[in-house]
């Protein structure tokens, strides 16, 4: 399990999601065009996603 903070990506944002990769991937691309008008993610960008995604410990 993993976690990504938007804000990471786009500053000021505060969505958070945590999951698989591929979960967290699915949740951020819904997240993007509903909050911030994006009509599709460039492979930039899921590469920015996965950089910013972190461990979750325990």
């Amino acid at each position: 399990m993993k976690s990504f903070r938007c804000g990471d990506v786009v500053p000021g944002c505060t969505a958070a999601f945590t999951g698989t990769e591929d979960e967290i991937l699915a949740q951020a691309a819904r997240h993007a065009a509903r909050d911030h008008g994006m009509t599709s993610v460039s492979p930039e960008m899921v590469l920015q996603v996965r950089g910013a995604m972190t461990p979750l410990t325990a």
